[in-house]
């Protein structure tokens, strides 16, 4: 959960909505939605992710138009 958290952090800073949820294989998705540089801010932060983090790859895709906007930032 702490990399999930610490991604709801930095997220809810730079005013970004979306979700942070583990899946099946055990990475986690990111779907962000805000402000292009704000996006890109948060892709850099991914990278390395919060202290202790193993991060070996940032993947990037279009988000899913079906997937409704969050409100905030949700974890799962």
């Amino acid at each position: 959960m702490y990399f999930r958290h610490s991604t709801r952090v930095e997220a809810e800073r730079l005013g970004i909505q979306g979700i942070a949820r583990n899946l099946p294989d055990g990475s986690v998705e990111v779907v962000a939605y805000g402000p292009a540089a704000a996006v890109e801010e948060l892709r850099a932060w991914l990278l390395h992710g919060p202290p202790r983090a193993r991060v070996s790859e940032v993947r990037e895709a279009a988000p899913d138009d079906a997937e409704p906007v969050p409100r905030g930032f949700e974890i799962s």
